[in-house]
């Protein structure tokens, strides 16, 4: 099954901190919902830039991103 990666993008001098505190809330919401991944992480692109992120199954997606409303989503390789 495909796997999904949502993406929230923070940008500022705070937006690393920000995607740090974001992915807590993701965290939350996988258990809350019992989705079947828990993939989730943040990470600084450049100094005004940060993502949090989760990773999510083809078929759960659009629920996910209905409730969550990521700005944007990208097919999920695992490195």
């Amino acid at each position: 099954m495909r796997k999904l990666k949502l993406i929230w993008d923070f940008k500022g001098p705070d937006g690393l901190k920000t995607a740090e505190h974001h992915e807590i809330h993701l965290k939350e919401y996988i258990a809350l919902e019992k989705l079947s991944l828990n993939i989730t992480g943040f990470d600084a692109i450049n100094e005004g830039h940060s993502i949090a992120f989760m990773v999510v199954n083809d078929d759960e997606m659009r629920p996910v991103r209905d409730a969550l409303k990521p700005h944007r989503g990208q097919l999920y390789t695992e490195d």
